[in-house]
């Protein structure tokens, strides 16, 4: 299936991880027909953003303080294949709010994640990424549930994409 094809496709699940249908959850956020009313949804929008390759979305819900000049062109760059979605913690105050997550992706037959704790501010009653903190994590074993929550053994699911 195209990627293209989530977008149209209403029985589709949100590639967010939420279990939600895409068009009842990340959709809207991306058509502008809803704000994220949280950092978490915020974030996971984003999230399904990078998988449905909507960079437009990407910068406009990058605090514009932040962008230090990227561009829509610099996000499209490179052959990333998303993988998963875990969001550790998320916590709001009024104004800001943090979300700690991990984001799977295979890039050349190597499985890596995007490990950070993001924060975002409230402006204009928006909310908008502004920063990570990036961390390490390792790879699950082999036994460990797979980090695309087919509720499989890792090696016997995205560990075979590594070969």
């Amino acid at each position: 299936m195209n990627k293209n094809d989530l977008i149209n496709t209403k029985s589709t699940l949100c590639p967010c991880g939420s279990k939600q249908l895409y068009s009842k959850c990340c959709e809207p956020y991306h058509l502008s027909h809803a704000v994220a009313e949280r950092p978490e949804h915020l974030m996971r929008s984003r999230y399904s953003a990078f998988v449905l390759r909507q960079f437009h979305y990407l910068i406009t819900t990058h605090h514009a303080d932040y962008l230090h000049g990227l561009t829509e062109q610099q996000l499209a760059q490179g052959d990333v294949q998303w993988l998963g979605l875990q969001v550790l913690s998320s916590k709001q105050e009024s104004d800001h709010g943090e979300v700690t997550f991990k984001a799977w992706f295979i890039e050349d037959k190597h499985i890596d994640a995007i490990y950070e704790c993001s924060s975002f501010i409230k402006q204009d009653g928006c909310w908008f990424y502004t920063h990570g903190q990036q961390m390490q994590t390792p790879l699950p074993s082999r036994n460990d549930a797979c980090i695309c929550s087919s509720g499989k053994k890792f090696k016997l699911c995205c560990a075979k994409l590594m070969r």
